[in-house]
């Protein structure tokens, strides 16, 4: 087999070159098995997707294949550099873009470009011309000057990418370079990796958890509690699932009303919701058959398996899941009141104008989504709305209780899960959940029974003992939905709750969103997963601080459908309205 690089005049044909990996964390009884014995080879100049769950090893072999962690078994060559042996050598023609990319958020973006030229040697006459040259890639040259703290979540990333790239690399090794950005950034942010690929031959390896984005790479590997699940590329992967989807379409109803009782049939592997209908996975190759009570809704129709299939469906054949909702008892006072108020508000940061003039409501028992690009103001609104920043003025009413002269009282009748993972980190599971309970008053039998409850009904009991900080995305997310849950509030504010969190874990969380929402729970959401829009009831869609759109998901795809785009999807939707608002206030200014 031959290994990676340009070496006296011989070209070799692999960029990775893994035999036999091993990897494990922790001693005795705390011992974990991140990678178990793995071997890869992956090709010069070809763009491969690491996929799989929270914890399934894709982060590790990433930090493996960059020469920052060592390994207990195995070979690597990285470019024909054993590793760990020839890991300095091998920095020089790689880039590594982590999870979390340390900006110096008290620099300017010319600043940390000028920090990054500084470690990678690059001489001051060369810099200027590389600058404009990255600058003008990710759009950020009018911002040169401007602080990274300053920047919007999309425009971080592309920044940590410009860094990343300061020394044009051989291999660029991305880890969820797109966690956290809206629609139009993580378009921008592949335009820039499709250019480095294309127009500068490098070899990508990304680990992503949107399977449209591992739909467009050469090769896909599938991990999966430290073992590679399936490999090929994505046609390959999805081939033997042909036969197995099917789309009810056109469901007179709300889709999401339909979703558990369809998830319920025999043979049903996953169901999503997709446009105005249902996208339904089988264990065998047949349609579903549908019961008498959700016959009158239509006939599935076949439709050619995708990636996202396979995933699912492989990690259902390897561990089965019988998700059980949270028991819910439809709270049925006051049903259809309206119990969120939003008139004419504003909030300046200064003489930054962040939230301007927006007005909405929300009704009880609904599933609201604020959706935007990064720095629309979704998130300040958001942190209005929990009683976390007074508005600079505006009408802000939540479950009866106005927020500007009450706002201790509205904070106990509402529960929030925020954008970032804010629990106590050196606490263990059980200890957080002990500390929220207490945080909400609850006292004695009361805080037992509900810290049972969530113990119980979000899966956390084999993790009670173990730091907060230290489980799974997924296993975080259910914790702090747990924690603010902890005393039954009658309004749910959830802030990108599923941000780079897998698949299936995104399913299990919209069961139980959609659980809340049957029994009266009120949720207000945020997120960047356009599908995930669909669930929602009604939609604000906000750009520059200002509603630009809202409705049902149907009535704003409606405003940009057209003979030439007949069946938009929520991201054409998304990408179009903020786009063209985005060009009329340029021009206007």
């Amino acid at each position: 087999m031959q290994s990676t690089l340009i070496r006296a005049g011989r070209i070799d044909m692999d960029a990775v070159v893994v035999r036999n990996l091993s990897k494990s964390f922790g001693k005795g009884v705390g011992r974990r098995d991140a990678l178990k014995s793995i071997s890869l080879q992956l090709p010069l100049g070809t763009m491969t997707a690491f996929i799989g769950p929270d914890g399934a090893g894709k982060t590790t072999l990433m930090r493996l294949l960059a020469g920052i962690l060592t390994p207990d078994a195995g070979e690597i060559r990285v470019l024909g550099h054993l590793l760990p042996k020839e890991a300095l050598t091998l920095q020089s023609q790689i880039g590594y873009m982590p999870q979390h990319f340390g900006l110096y958020e008290d620099l300017t973006v010319e600043e940390n470009l000028n920090l990054f030229a500084d470690l990678h040697g690059i001489p001051h006459g060369m810099r200027e011309g590389r600058f404009a040259e990255l600058l003008t890639m990710t759009a950020l040259g009018p911002f040169r000057k401007r602080l990274a703290g300053q920047l919007s979540g999309g425009m971080k990333q592309k920044l940590g990418l410009a860094c990343t790239l300061i020394h044009p690399p051989q291999l660029l090794l991305l880890d969820e370079a797109s966690v956290g950005v809206d629609p139009i950034s993580r378009r921008e942010l592949w335009s820039i990796i499709q250019q480095q690929v294309v127009g500068q031959k490098v070899t990508v390896l990304l680990s992503t958890a949107y399977m449209d984005e591992a739909e467009r790479c050469d090769h896909v590997v599938l991990l999966h509690e430290g073992e590679i699940l399936a490999q090929g590329n994505p046609a390959q992967l999805a081939a033997p699932f042909q036969g197995h989807a099917f789309v009810l379409e056109n469901v007179p109803t709300a889709p999401r009303n339909l979703q558990s009782r369809v998830a319920q049939l025999t043979g049903v592997v996953d169901t999503v919701i997709q446009g105005d209908g249902l996208r339904i996975v089988m264990q065998e190759p047949r349609p579903p058959v549908l019961r008498d009570d959700l016959a009158p809704f239509g006939t599935p129709k076949a439709v050619p398996a995708r990636l996202e299939d396979a995933f699912v469906s492989l990690l259902f054949r390897r561990t089965p899941r019988h998700l059980i909702p949270l028991p819910t008892h439809r709270d049925t006072s006051q049903d259809d009141a309206t119990v969120v108020v939003v008139k004419d508000l504003y909030r300046y940061f200064g003489a930054f104008l962040a939230v301007n003039n927006i007005s909405f409501s929300v009704r009880k028992g609904e599933i609201f989504g604020l959706l935007g690009a990064n720095g629309a103001g979704k998130s300040t609104t958001f942190r209005m709305l929990c009683g976390l920043l007074p508005s600079s003025s505006g009408t802000l009413r939540v479950a009866g209780v106005d927020l500007r002269t009450a706002t201790a009282s509205a904070r106990a009748r509402i529960g929030y899960v925020s954008q970032k993972f804010s629990l106590y980190g050196s606490l263990s599971v059980r200890q957080n959940l002990s500390f929220f309970s207490a945080a909400y008053g609850l006292e004695n039998r009361r805080r037992k029974e509900r810290m049972a409850w969530a113990l119980e009904e979000l899966e956390l009991k084999d993790y009670t003992a173990m730091n907060a900080g230290s489980l799974p995305l997924g296993y975080k997310q259910r914790l702090a939905l747990a924690c603010a849950l902890m005393h039954e509030p009658s309004i749910l504010f959830l802030d990108e709750p599923t941000s780079g969190v897998d698949p299936l874990a995104r399913r299990e969380f919209w069961a139980r969103v959609n659980a809340l929402a049957a029994g009266g729970t009120t949720c207000l959401v945020t997120t960047h997963f356009m599908e995930e829009a669909e669930y929602c009831d009604h939609l604000v869609l906000m750009s520059l601080g200002e509603i630009l759109a809202q409705g049902t998901p149907t009535e704003i795809k409606d405003m940009v459908r057209r003979p030439d785009l007949p069946k938009p999807s929520m991201e054409d939707a998304f990408i179009s309205l903020i786009e063209e608002h985005e060009l009329t206030s340029r021009r206007a200014s």
